[in-house]
């Protein structure tokens, strides 16, 4: 089976190469550029072009079983200050891919769409992947759209599809600048003897899922014989406090901690039920929040580089 992972050298990506590898799949890359943390990997076949490059994109998807799209051009933040953007580089694009997957057979497609902004305020927590979709900044609006028309080519040409809900993911090789990866901004800043900015009194609950067990999950997507939606999380409500708290004891620094006044587009409250994923699919989480935060604090230390920006 060969796999083409949209994004593959990202955060999130290069652990799902890590993962395929791991399963002794065929994979092959689609991203800007390489990894910013680790040279080439063998077996592994690149392709260095942005995505939105339809030649290119025709050129990946050759002889490919399986695309895992988890290219994003935005972060909530960012989407929320050009809406139109959002949708040029990521709805578009989109379904660029299903056009091309159609005309050139590729059947099943894995979307990593967002399990923390598609819900909207959660009338239920832990929100299970019924809840009705309601988003509430520009970011969720567009996953959720992506995730129509996934679910449209799907319906319509007898393509598999599966959409993954991640919840928060951290750990290694994550981006620090601030707009996305809480866990990641804060332990740099932390490294760097440099204060923690925290939005609102610091109650914000959200679900944080270690990259490793996202990317086991991706796998478990890819290889199974079924569709479906299932969201990505440990299940488990960390607040903001807390993941100060946590970082406190990982570092054993001092830390200085600044509360800003709270945004518009952070839902108060965000678990994500996994049991669905438990069940179809036979995965869970493995790595604890505290355990999580150990084994990233090891690797910002080890690295002690500046970390790469969010892809």
């Amino acid at each position: 089976m060969r796999v083409l992972v949209l994004g593959g050298c990202g955060f999130i990506g290069s652990h799902v190469v890590d993962a395929m590898l791991a399963a002794n799949l065929s994979v092959r890359v689609l991203d800007r550029g390489p990894e910013k943390f680790r040279a080439p990997l063998e077996g592994v076949d690149y392709v260095f072009a942005d995505f939105r490059d339809v030649n290119r994109l025709y050129e990946s998807l050759v002889d490919v079983d399986v695309v895992v799209h988890l290219i994003s051009a935005t972060v909530p933040g960012t989407a929320a200050l050009d809406p139109q953007a959002d949708v040029r580089d990521n709805l578009l694009p989109a379904i660029a891919v299903l056009e091309a997957m159609l005309k050139l057979s590729v059947r099943k497609i894995v979307y990593a769409s967002s399990g923390g902004t598609v819900y909207g305020v959660p009338e239920v927590v832990p929100t299970p992947e019924t809840h009705p979709l309601r988003p509430v900044n520009s970011y969720g609006i567009v996953k959720v759209a992506i995730e129509s028309y996934v679910e449209m080519y799907a319906r319509a040409h007898g393509m598999s599809a599966t959409i993954i809900r991640p919840s928060n993911p951290y750990g290694p090789r994550q981006g620090h600048t601030g707009v996305q990866g809480v866990v990641t901004t804060f332990m740099n800043r932390v490294l760097n003897d440099e204060p923690i900015h925290v939005w609102g009194d610091g109650s914000v609950v959200r679900d944080y899922v270690y990259v490793e067990d996202l990317a086991t999950l991706c796998v478990a997507a890819v290889v199974a014989g079924q569709g479906g939606t299932f969201n990505a999380g440990s299940g488990v409500g960390v607040s903001i406090n807390e993941v100060v708290a946590g970082l406190r004891k990982v570092t054993g620094r001092e830390l200085r901690v600044s509360y800003q006044p709270g945004r518009s587009i952070d839902v108060p409250r965000s678990i994500l039920d996994i049991q669905a994923a438990k069940m179809q699919l036979g995965w869970e989480p493995h790595v604890s929040f505290y355990e999580g935060l150990e084994r990233l604090w090891r690797w910002i230390r080890q690295n002690n580089a500046p970390l790469s920006h969010p892809r």
